[in-house]
């Protein structure tokens, strides 16, 4: 049953033959869609919640519990992905190959792998959210409007592991307009709850912070359902069966191989979150201004950012199938496409974040001290953008040809190796604005590792195929 083929032809799979330049724009562009969604419903829950109270300090604790909350969801969500891109190159790889036995085996053991992470995140948000914000906050205001929304995030997450599965599971067969369709459906119905559950409008209580957390939970269960019934009325490319929920060795570790990586990787961006807010919190003549700024700027990135991870899930699917199908040329084309598109997209990021930071941070704080220290922090910190869009372009080649270790050197010369010691050395000047040139010199040293990888993953794996 392991060497079972599809009977289905190769070419028929639009990733075989359909031009490349097409194909990315045709199987980027419903995720990008999805993607600025996703970051504009993370802007509105920011939104509403700086507004719980026309008290500043209870206005300041809960942005700082949303900032310091982005850790514990990153991890939550690294997760999530990481598992489902570890599914989704093993499946488009089968695919390619035509065995269509094991693509359905990578599903099956997907899905329980996901309810396994689950397990682990339901005790987390039980016993571990309250000594998490304990740790970082001295604010008791603060430790419990986080405890209160990471606690619900936590305890109900089994819906974000099965959307993203799901999700996977769609764009590793190219059906990715479906997962247009779920995220957005999913973001929608969170930005209708945010202010409903938030503020207590009609039957609904005044549930405050807590009301963010049961948004976001309400409309990732919403994904999830959905991307479960698109996967099985229009993804004829996988198919389930309880006989492939049995954990197998043969599927379990190449799926690890390439999602632990993505995990590290996420976890490592909470790691450095965590260590930026305990070196920001060091500045305590600002109180939670620097942890706020921090946390606002990445919920503004987010609108260049998740557009660009969209076209790179779109990119490691194109790449993972005809590495698959031996198609080198391809491979290049793809690549070459999605490196000019993403320098073109954060140079777009770049020009935004340097021409009007001030309007941008005034949509949730309007205090001098607040927009004085966000405009410096936004204008320095986006001068990385040009060089992250390289980084995270090519990077799909490492995930998608099943080299994900290089992604997580990447990730630890970014945001550990380099860019936490650097901070920490820019903080003792005294000057908190010195703490953001942290971040480009940190990009830099990454684009230059990513360069290194991707020249030695194309002479080992890329160039023989030319000769094949």
């Amino acid at each position: 049953m392991g060497n079972q083929k599809i009977s289905t032809p190769l070419t028929e799979n639009k990733m075989g033959v359909m031009p490349v330049g097409k194909l990315l724009v045709n199987m980027a562009t419903p995720m990008i869609i999805a993607m600025l969604v996703q970051a504009f419903y993370n802007v509105v829950d920011s939104y509403f919640v700086s507004r719980i109270s026309d008290q500043k300090e209870i206005r300041e604790s809960a942005i700082a519990a949303m900032s310091l909350a982005f850790a514990v969801q990153n991890i939550l969500i690294g997760f999530a992905v990481g598992i489902g891109v570890g599914v989704n190159a093993l499946l488009s790889k089968s695919l390619g190959e035509g065995n269509q036995e094991r693509a359905n085996r990578a599903a099956g053991n997907g899905m329980t792998l996901a309810v396994l992470a689950t397990l682990i995140f339901m005790v987390f948000g039980v016993v571990g959210t309250r000594p998490y914000f304990q740790m970082m906050s001295n604010s008791a205001l603060t430790v419990k409007f986080g405890t209160q929304y990471i606690s619900i995030c936590c305890l109900f997450s089994l819906g974000v592991f099965i959307e993203v599965l799901g999700e996977r599971l769609l764009q590793a067969s190219g059906r990715t307009m479906y997962t247009m369709v779920t995220q957005g459906v999913g973001a929608v119905i969170n930005i209708i709850l945010d202010p409903i559950l938030i503020f207590g409008y009609g039957p609904f209580p005044e549930m405050g912070i807590a009301g963010a957390a049961v948004a976001t939970v309400a409309g990732q269960w919403v994904a999830a359902i959905l991307a479960i019934l698109f996967n099985l009325k229009f993804n004829p490319d996988v198919q389930f069966g309880l006989r492939y929920f049995k954990l197998r060795a043969d599927v379990v570790k190449p799926v690890l191989t390439v999602g632990i990586p993505s995990v590290i990787m996420n976890s490592i961006g909470s790691v450095m979150n965590i260590g930026i807010n305990k070196i920001l919190q060091g500045f305590t003549q600002y109180g939670e201004v620097p942890v706020n700024v921090f946390g606002i700027y990445f919920k503004l990135q987010s609108f260049f950012f998740m557009p660009l991870f969209g076209m790179n899930n779109a990119t490691i699917s194109i790449v993972a199938f005809n590495y698959g199908a031996r198609k080198p040329e391809r491979i290049t084309k793809t690549l070459k496409i999605a490196c000019t598109s993403a320098l073109v997209f954060m140079l777009a990021g770049l020009a935004v974040f340097q021409a009007v930071p001030e309007l941008l941070l005034g949509i949730f704080d309007t205090s001098a001290d607040f927009l004085h220290m966000g405009g410096r922090a936004l204008r320095i910190i986006s001068l990385c953008f040009p060089f992250a869009a390289v980084c995270i372009a090519l990077g799909a080649s490492f995930q998608a040809l099943g080299n994900g270790m290089y992604s997580t050197i990447v990730s630890l010369c970014r945001q550990l190796i380099v860019l936490l010691p650097v901070a920490y050395l820019l903080s003792l000047t005294g000057e908190v604005n010195a703490v953001w040139w942290a971040f480009p010199v940190a990009e830099l040293m990454s684009l230059t590792a990513t360069v290194i990888l991707f020249v030695r993953i194309y002479r080992r794996k890329l160039r023989p195929l030319y000769h094949e």
